[in-house]
């Protein structure tokens, strides 16, 4: 696991998802690699042209098809490089220190798939090309992504802006103190002051569990602020954010928890439209 992977499409968002990256890649001491993939719908073979036409079709239809499409694959991976070549300098300028480019052609989820051996974390942008600022839409492939991928997702949402502060939603099962334990031990984090923050009742067993994972963090060189908020998951979270001036949202994907339903279930595109924060989500 020696890589930052950002995920770049051209869209308005690659700026910022450059930018989160570089921070990531910065945090974690590691090289960047800007990946750009070529979606299979972006390139159709001869056979889908010779369907598409039906029978009794003249076969210059089907050269001039198959000559009109060969020349926007032609463009669509130029146009790539071109993405990449951009991607690559404002990275440069801004600071990053190992940085190259991957062009690959096909699905985003099964190049990650590919790569994951050598990943480290992950930076999607929120919306995707086909999105706008003002679109109330998930990017295409965060969802797959999360549900797919082992590795870290960081999620830019808009301008990038180091964060000088970040929030763990905890929940006290042993997923949960596995992912404050990978916390620890990660530099990503390690400079910015820790909120950690369990919703629900506030029993004297989960006030051990959360003093337990705080005195981890803080062993570790964190500064950390514990607190347990009385409520459901969702509007405890979102309440904690506005009211500290959270400026990085880090959950985990917990399996059979309510963490884990809330993020990863029905309800992960309304946190992830609703955030004005970027999204840090741990596997």
């Amino acid at each position: 696991m020696t890589n930052v992977i950002a995920c770049i499409d051209g869209s308005s968002l690659s700026e910022y998802v450059t930018s989160a990256s570089v921070w990531a890649a910065k945090q974690l001491s590691c090289p960047l690699i800007l990946l750009h993939s070529l979606e299979k719908d972006e390139s159709r073979t001869e056979e889908d042209l010779s369907g598409s036409i039906g029978f009794g079709s003249r076969e210059h239809l089907l050269d001039e098809l198959v000559e009109l499409d060969a020349k926007r694959a032609k463009l669509a991976l130029e146009h790539g490089k071109m993405i990449l070549d951009n991607a690559k300098s404002y990275a440069l300028a801004a600071g990053a220190k190992q940085v190259s480019q991957l062009q690959r052609h096909g699905d985003l989820v099964e190049s990650l798939a590919e790569l994951e051996e050598d990943t480290r974390l992950i930076v999607l942008g929120r919306l995707g090309d086909h999105h706008t600022m003002n679109a109330h839409t998930i990017g295409s492939h965060i969802e797959r992504v999360a549900r797919s991928q082992h590795r870290p997702i960081l999620i830019s949402i808009g301008d990038f802006t180091p964060p000088k502060n970040f929030m763990i939603a905890y929940d006290g099962r042993e997923a949960a103190d596995n992912a404050i334990a990978r916390i620890a031990k990660s530099p990503l984090l390690l400079s910015l002051k820790c909120h950690l923050v369990m919703a629900g009742d506030d029993t004297p067993e989960r006030k051990e569990k959360l003093e337990d994972a705080q005195a981890m963090l803080e062993q570790e060189g964190f500064q950390v602020t514990a607190s347990i908020q009385p409520g459901k998951i969702y509007p405890v979270l979102t309440q904690y954010r506005d009211d500290h001036n959270i400026e990085l949202m880090v959950m985990g994907a917990y399996a059979h928890s309510k963490v884990r339903q809330f993020f990863v279930g029905s309800n992960t595109s309304k946190m992830i439209i609703e955030s004005s924060i970027p999204l840090l989500i741990l596997r």
